[in-house]
Order: C-alpha cells, then structure tokens, then sequence
C-alpha cells in the first residue's frame, strides 16, 4: 500500500509544477538508485523510488500531450479542416459550443490537436455524430488568471482539449460518422430530444434528460447556481454516485432473480459482473466523460477484488483504483470532482472500518452524512470559496432521492417509450427542485484564500476527525480545522493602499482597499459570479464601501445587476446614474479619505454633456508616496481637458490605460504629465479591436513606460505605500508547465 500511495503522491506532484521534469533524467535516477535499494533494503528508499517512477510516469504522459499543442504559429490563423462532431453540442445565449475531433487539414503540412473545442456565434445546428469541413479561427485554450475563480485552462487540460477556436461562415456536411462513439451520441441526442419534447414541464424534463443521457446543457445557468447554493451540485452531474447506485441495484436484482434459477458456478461473478455491465452501460450513455470513466474504473477495481476473494480491505481497494485511475488518466487530478469523488469514498470507507458495532440504519445514515459534510468541508473551501451552511440538510434528502428514485425512473424513461414513466421522473424532479428552491435562499459561509500552512493543517485536521480514534484525537482534529472556518486575510496597513486589476477578460475591474474599506472600480462584462465574486471572497472582501462604474458600457458595468445580488454595497457613484438605480453622480472634485488614503474624483465637471465614454469617472488614490491614476473610457479631447486644468497634479505612479489601450486614449501630452513608470491594461485575449493598440505601445516605449497587461499577465496585484510599489502578475503567481505560452 505504501508503495502504491507513493507512487499516486509522485503523479500529483507533477500536476502541479511550474516546469516539467525531465522523465528521461528520471529514470536514470531510478536505474541508478535501485541497486543501493537493493543493497540496503530501506523502506523509504524504495518509497522515494514508488514516487519517482509516479512522477516520471505523468511527466512522459505530460510530454506526449504537450507534442499536440496548437503550433504557436498557427494562433489567431484561419485553418481549414475537416472532423466529426463529439458528443452533445450546448447551446448558449450567444452561440453554440461543441467538441470537434479532426480528422484531415486542408493544407498540407499543418497539423492541429486532435479534439478542439468551437464556438459558432450564428448558432447553426450540430447534429451529434456529423461530419463537416469548416474553416475556424484557433488559438491555444486560455481562461482569466485571477487570485480565485474558475481556472479554465486547468479544465481544457484534464479534458485534454488543446485548442479552441471561432467558427467561420461557410461549411460544408460530409455525412454522418459511423464509429461506435457516433452512433452512441446520436441516441444520446435523440433520447435527450424526447425527453425533452414529452412534458410541458421543461425545467424538470431537464433534468431528467441530464441524469439520463448527461445532456447538462439543458440547465439554466440559474438552476446550476441553486444547486452550488444547497451543495447538490454533485448528485446532477453522472457521477460515482449515479454510477455506483446504479450497479447496487443492478447487482441486488441478479441476486434475488438467481435464487428461483438452477445453481450457477460462481453465482458472485454473475452477479459482479451484470453489476459493472450495468455501470459501463450507463456510463457510455451517459457520454462517457472524464468523470463517468473515473467512477467506472473505480467500479471495476473494486468488483475485480471482490471477485477474486483475496481479503483486500477496503482501504486497499480504494487505493489500487486510485492508481488505476491515475494510471489511465494522469490529469485528472486537476479537475476538483477527482478530490471530491475519491475523498467522499475515502470518508464512507473510513466510518465502516471504524464502525466496532452495528448500529441502527439511522444512526449509520448521519454517522455517514456527517463523515461527507466533513470530508467535503476542505475541498469545497478550496475550490469553490464557500461553504453551503444547509449542505448537510439538503444532501440528507436530495441525495436519496435523486440517486435513488430519480436516476432509475430517468433512465427507465430513456429506455421505454412510455409516456407514464416519464410523468413519473418529471414528477420526482419537480419535488426535487422544489426542496432546492426551498433551500437556495439560504446564506453561504465564505471562505477566503488560505496560506498552505493553513491547508495543511485543515488537511491533517480533517484525517484526524474522519480516523476511528479516540475523541482527544478527534477533538484535535477539530482544533486543527477551526482555522479553515475563522481565518482573515490581513487588511492593508494604514496608510497603505491594496489593488486588483482583475482578468476580466475585455473590459475593466479594479478592486482599491484600504484597512478598513474597499471600492469596485467598474465591474467587467458578464457574471459577477464568475470572477468578481470569487475574488471578492477571496480576498476576505465582506461588503463593497463604493461601487464606481465610471460610466454605462456593458464591458465596464456589465456585471454590476448581477454584482448586487451577491454582495452587500454601500453606496454606487456613476459617471451616468441615470442607469442605475440609487446611484449618485460621479463629479470632479468630489474627495475623500480612508485609512491615510486620498481619493480624488477629478472627472466629469457637473452638468457635463458629451458621448458616453466622454463622461467617463476618472479617479486618482494616493497614498504618501505612490498614486495610481483611472480613467476608464476617458478620449483624447477628455484627456487634454484634464492636462490643462490639473498639469502636474495629475503625476502618478502607476497609470491604468484608457479604454484598454486604444489609440484614442494615452495621448502623449497625457503621459507626458502623468508621468508613470508603470501601466496597467485590462484587455482581452487575442481581442478583436487588437487591444492594446501599436500606436499606444509605441507611445509608451518612447516614454520608457514598463507595461503590464491583463492578457498576458493575469489579474495583476499592487501594494502601494510610502515605500515604491509593489507588483504581483497572477499567471506567473500560478505557473503551470501546461498553461499556454504567455506572448501571442
């Protein structure tokens, strides 16, 4: 076992490193270290022997996925190939993504990654299983980098897509693939169709379509939030869960049907192995996803053990499938549903070996509801940035209900053609969501970003409550979790100003905190929930003192509705409050103090009148010796005005461009008095207004000004005080060997 746990220690690790190790080197290593393990027979040796050859192992899987990267010259080109539709397409509410698998280049010579994921924004249909040559701009896959959030450059690695691109006008169709996997994603489509089309209730009839076929895509973004508000996330996605349940039952009815059959020779293997036909059934139909094969490999293994009857305890079983696991797939390790699915079964193997006496089913069912609140605890906290406080209570009856009742009566459903099942699944996911909507409103514990001394304590103090110790032990195990649940990340001093241009993507957000206050400088487009509440939590950010929108565009306000609805804010000045309910105007020589910190409003004049980006709100913080100058969307003419009225009070430290580095900001004159040494962009990826522009960079170059780009570098943190700034880039905070290359 040990060897085992050290050889899945060893694949881990190189999940997480910032330059692949060299496997060649390491093997040499092991050749050369197994003679003095030999000699010496130590255990430890031998287990740092387990872990190389695990980190070796990943490190060559690593470098054969690295060879089919997207070609560096190939990003932001229009390439014309040919390939087959995977899976189920999803619609959105701008356009339709699916997953491609090429097949063919056009031109010769080039070769692209096997499986890409497209965006097509006309919102033409995919037929699952079809054919086409199109043509698609690519580009490597890239996500926001921020201090909290979604890392999407993680998920396209677990998922191994390697690229993703825009669909270009003109295709042309090539027929239907007829490979098994596009036979089965065809039925998967056309059972998801009718399950869909055969009830007038269409949130549950989404439902039941998920949990049969894992058409998730039906879900609204809103019901995906509901169930991260109540914890339930887990049971809709096809899982372990469904997955397990699913054979349990399978396995229960051979059973009972073999005692009215003749005698069979080794009835358990019958029984086993109807079990895990049933759960690879289940998983292909399901569209066999990372996670439905990681369940089903864990299935396997366990089944296999209980077949060949050599006494492995669960423990050892739990292990040989996390190695079987990692050995098929060395990346999931990146996806937060491996540490949650492996860490839940770790807590129900733990209660039945620590179990010294049967107790009564409902004893057993908190006993084992209260070890998955537990073991679940960390995980969620780390990945997700909050804890659901009534998780415990609705798992206690979403989870059977869902995995017990709904799962069967959907797949019956999917099965049969007949319409009273699926009344029947339509209803029992009507009840289900009415307890989620009964529960979504309750509040959610945050939890901010913990220091690794801190994890690993959680982490220790989480096997120590889950092992069947005594209660001293246990009880220290709770002391070693409490800092999980009471930490706070240490405000700034006084005096001293904290800053967050977060990776917005293309627009603008900019979080300013002081000791005791903080201000949102405009929001980005899109969801709060996606970078800006993430970060907001985990820089500990309670409440908002201000929210400035410095003026109405939806790559700068975008998310301010949805901002509200998740944040407690004090007071919102606007460059245009006519858009916002309950804003104040934003007006020049508007002034105030937090914490030792000066904030000055320097634009617009009062009654100003002019285009929108004109009525841009321009701010400048200062502390006693560092400024840092905004001045959202503000042009040219705006910039002159401001250059004349101010001169060289405008002087700051560090500048973030106007209007993400267009060529109608920055002006010379504007630099010229401001006076940087550092600036700052917010800019988009590959974004199509090619932002920041020549013109600017240019000017910034002869000026000697050193730049720092959102695009490039992630969300970038600043700490300005009366010493010189301080800067902190998030993607190079968080260096990966398989995150995409920097530079364009």
């Amino acid at each position: 076992m040990l060897l085992l746990a050290c050889f899945c220690a060893g694949v881990v690790l190189c999940a997480f490193l910032p330059v692949l190790p060299s496997w060649p080197l390491l093997l040499t290593v092991l050749l050369l270290s197994w003679p003095l393990w030999w000699r010496t027979r130590r255990l430890w040796l031998l287990a740092l022997v387990a872990a190389t050859l695990g980190l070796g192992y990943a490190a060559w899987r690593a470098e054969l996925r690295l060879a089919q990267r997207l070609d560096a010259v190939l990003a932001g080109e229009v390439v014309q190939f040919s390939g087959v539709v995977r899976g189920l397409a999803k619609p959105g509410e701008f356009g339709v993504r699916l997953r491609f698998e090429v097949e063919a280049v056009d031109s010769p010579g080039l070769r692209l990654p096997p499986l890409l994921e497209l965006s097509d924004y006309r919102q033409q249909a995919w037929p699952a299983g079809s054919r086409w040559r199109l043509a698609a701009r690519l580009r490597p896959p890239r996500g926001a980098a921020n201090v909290a959030g979604f890392d999407a450059e993680a998920w396209y690695w677990s998922e191994g897509v390697l690229a993703t691109g825009s669909v270009l006008k003109g295709r042309q169709a090539l027929g239907v693939a007829t490979d098994w996997p596009a036979r089965i994603d065809r039925l998967r489509e056309r059972v998801a169709q009718r399950l869909l089309a055969g009830s007038n209730e269409p949130r549950a009839a989404a439902l039941v379509a998920a949990l049969a076929v894992g058409a998730q895509q039906t879900l609204t973004r809103d019901d995906w939030q509901r169930l991260a508000a109540t914890g339930l996330t887990h049971v809709v996605s096809v899982s372990g869960l469904h997955i397990t349940m699913i054979a349990l039952l399978v396995a229960w009815l051979l059973r009972r049907a073999l005692r009215h059959l003749p005698p069979l020779r080794r009835p358990l293997w019958w029984v086993l192995g109807g079990a895990v036909l049933a759960a690879g059934a289940y998983a292909v139909l399901a569209g066999f996803s990372v996670p439905t094969q990681r369940s089903l490999w864990m299935l396997v293994v366990a089944a296999v053990a209980l077949a060949s009857q050599r006494g492995l305890s669960p423990l050892q079983i739990w292990l040989a499938a996390l190695t079987l696991v990692l050995l098929l797939d060395p990346f999931a390790v990146l996806a937060p549903g491996f540490w949650l699915s492996f860490g839940l079964v770790a807590a129900l193997v733990v209660m039945v070996a620590g179990r010294r006496a049967p107790g009564g089913k409902w004893q057993a069912a908190l006993q084992a509801q209260g070890l998955v609140t537990l073991a679940s605890t960390l995980p969620l906290a780390l990945f997700f940035g909050q804890l659901p406080l009534v998780s415990p209570l609705a798992n206690a009856v979403g989870t059977p209900l869902v995995s017990l009742l709904l799962t069967p009566l959907a797949l019956l459903a999917a099965l049969l053609p007949w319409p009273w099942l699926l009344d029947a699944a339509v209803w029992t996911a009507q009840l289900f969501w009415y307890w989620v909507d009964l529960l979504a409103g309750a509040p959610l514990y945050p939890v901010p970003l913990l220091p690794w001394p801190l994890l690993l304590a959680a982490l220790a103090g989480t096997l120590l409550a889950l092992l069947p110790w005594s209660w001293s032990g246990r009880a220290l195990g709770g002391c070693l979790l409490l800092p999980l649940l009471l930490y706070r990340v240490p405000p700034p001093a006084s005096g001293t100003l904290a800053v967050e241009l977060l990776d917005v993507g293309q627009g603008l957000a900019v979080l300013l905190r002081t000791r005791q206050h903080a201000l949102l400088y405009d929001t980005g487009a899109g969801e709060a929930t996606r970078v800006l509440l993430p970060a907001l939590r985990a820089l500990d950010v309670r409440q908002l003192d201000t929210l400035l929108l410095s003026h109405h565009d939806g790559d700068h306000d975008g998310a301010a509705a949805s901002l509200r609805d998740g944040i407690k804010v004090g007071r919102i000045l606007a460059g245009q409050p006519q858009f916002y309910p309950g804003a104040q105007p934003c007006r020049g020589g508007q002034s105030w103090v937090w914490d030792g910190v000066r904030f000055d409003v320097l634009w617009p004049p009062p009654a100003w009148q002019g285009e929108d980006n004109a009525h841009s709100c321009v701010l400048r913080v200062a502390t006693a010796g560092q400024a840092l100058l905004l001045s959202g969307d503000a042009p040219l003419a705006v910039e002159q005005m401001l250059v004349a009225r101010y001169g060289a009070a405008l002087r700051s430290q560090w500048l973030v461009l106007g209007h993400h580095g267009s060529r109608t900001s920055s002006g010379d004159d504007w630099l010229r008095q401001v006076q940087p040494r550092m600036a700052l962009v917010s800019a988009g990826y590959r974004n199509r207004y090619r932002h920041p522009h020549p013109q600017v960079l240019a000017r910034l170059d002869a000026a000697g000004i050193t730049l720092w780009r959102s695009d490039h570098d992630g969300a970038l943190a600043l700490r300005l005080g009366p010493w010189q700034g301080e800067l902190l880039a998030r993607r190079a905070q968080a260096a990966r060997y398989w995150r995409p290359p920097s530079q364009p």
